[in-house]
């Protein structure tokens, strides 16, 4: 006997009592889903094209409907698929948070721990930091996310997470590591060619590095350092990786944490007196999983780590 159900809008039809389908069934899915043909699905998940051919069959008996049409792009989802895909993702996070949690039982450091960091912190400043938590705990597994947005610790997006603003949320263990300082740079081949800007009215007669659209952050910078918003950019680009890299290439001048381009011999701080900024640290994870050895081990490493960096260059006034 069989039923017609409505999810999101989308009628789908289902059997009264059916087997639940299992998580391996979704997974499956989830891979078809995000990578548009069986064959990179079954790459991706380390099967066979067959099995994950079965497995969409399976799912697609047990809710009574087609999740997918062939196309000459490959697999397009239906309306269907589109309906469960927000569950099926919330099943993958919860399963791999599961993992997380289970893989990590005991007094042992091992496992997985799963960190985020801007582009800059996570690519340029935290290597060396976790090297060095490695080397300590060889059973430890980083996984890295480098994203300038927010993940959500109480929903277990990350484990551990390396913020530039101050959490707000509440049940979060928040450590803060103090302030970076940030100032104007450019490449010495740059400033072999163009020379130097004596005065901040001078940058604009330069190829100046800024942002491509102006975030809440940006913002607060612009209101201590009048008419910052209105300077012409030669390069606009959101990426904060891809602005360092086009200092060091010698693009223009452009704002980079001081500590970090104090690493590279070709870059030359400029108009050190007019312009120094700085912005915060902080180092988070969720209260539950203080106790949880991998977990406290990676927090108290990168706040070792993190607080020695800051330390290497005193924002003014500090």
């Amino acid at each position: 006997m069989k039923e017609i159900v409505e999810r999101s809008g989308v009628a789908i039809l289902k059997s009264m009592n059916p087997e639940p389908p299992s998580w391996d069934l979704y997974r499956s899915f989830l891979a078809v889903l995000r990578d548009g043909s069986l064959s990179a699905a079954a790459r991706s998940l380390g099967l066979t094209q067959p099995t994950l051919a079965r497995h969409v069959a399976a799912l697609e008996e047990a809710v009574g409907g087609a999740l997918f049409v062939r196309s000459p792009r490959g697999l397009e989802p239906t309306d269907a698929a589109l309906a469960l895909k927000p569950q099926a993702e919330s099943l993958e996070a919860t399963a791999a948070a599961l993992w997380r949690t289970a893989s990590g039982l005991g007094d042992a450091v091992r496992g997985p721990v799963r960190v985020t960091a801007s582009e800059i912190v996570g690519a340029r400043v935290l290597p060396p930091i976790l090297a060095h938590l490695r080397a300590r705990h060889p059973e430890l597994v980083i996984e890295l996310v480098l994203s300038n947005s927010l993940d959500n610790l109480l929903q277990r997006d990350a484990d551990v997470a390396v913020r530039m603003v101050e959490p707000d949320q509440q049940a979060l263990v928040v450590r803060k590591i103090g302030s970076i300082a940030l100032g104007l740079h450019a490449h010495r081949e740059y400033l072999e060619r163009q020379g130097a800007p004596e005065e901040l009215a001078d940058l604009a007669r330069h190829s100046v590095i800024g942002f491509d659209r102006p975030s809440p952050a940006i913002r607060a910078m612009a209101q201590r350092v009048p008419g910052f918003l209105e300077t012409p950019f030669a390069l606009r680009t959101d990426s904060d990786l891809a602005q360092l890299a086009a200092i060091e290439a010698g693009f223009g001048v452009g704002i980079c944490q001081i500590p970090l381009a104090r690493r590279n011999s070709g870059l030359v701080r400029l108009l050190p007196d007019s312009l120094e900024l700085s912005m915060g640290v902080w180092v988070a994870m969720h209260e539950d999983l203080r106790s949880t050895p991998r977990c406290r081990a990676v927090f108290d490493g990168l706040v070792q780590g993190l607080s020695a960096y800051v330390a290497e260059v005193p924002p003014a006034g500090a």
